[in-house]
């Protein structure tokens, strides 16, 4: 392992949630702000809020330490687009509004429907793995096809 992949592995935090393109994510950010007071000149009082951005997730790019997310929203009829760095201290939290179903990598195409045409469909969201769901079909099924042959053996 040479340096560089070291100070990537120390700068990656694990809190980022899993998430996938088309989504919408909610995105905390802190922001500090720094404000001179009246009565002292060269007095700075910084005060740090979180600011929320809620939007699509319309592209991620870089890999590790490096990975940027690109979300776009729309604020009073204008497209907004911010980039997060997606391990850097200012991020407070991500948090997965609903999942969308897309093919494609890049939404770049988003940016110019407007409307019901730049509305991505929704897919189904829950946070049990893919394994456990096939398990419980498969019990669905052998279930009905147990009232099928009592319903045979009936008649």
């Amino acid at each position: 392992m040479n340096q560089l992949e070291r100070l990537e592995q120390s700068f990656a935090s694990e809190t980022v949630p899993f998430f996938e393109i088309g989504d919408t994510v909610r995105v905390k950010v802190r922001v500090v702000e720094a404000r001179v007071s009246g009565k002292k000149k060269g007095q700075e009082e910084e005060k740090e809020r979180i600011q929320i951005f809620e939007g699509l997730v319309i592209g991620r790019k870089g890999r590790k330490a490096a990975e940027t997310v690109t979300v776009r929203k729309i604020s009073f009829g204008v497209g907004v687009e911010r980039i997060f760095p997606l391990h850097s201290p200012n991020l407070a939290g991500i948090d997965v509004v609903r999942k969308g179903k897309v093919r494609r990598a890049k939404l770049y195409y988003i940016r110019d429907k407007k409307g019901k045409a730049a509305k991505i469909s929704e897919r189904e969201f829950s946070r049990t793995s893919k394994t456990k769901k096939t398990e419980t079909s498969t019990g669905v099924e052998e279930l009905s096809s147990e009232d099928t042959n009592s319903s045979d053996a009936s008649e």
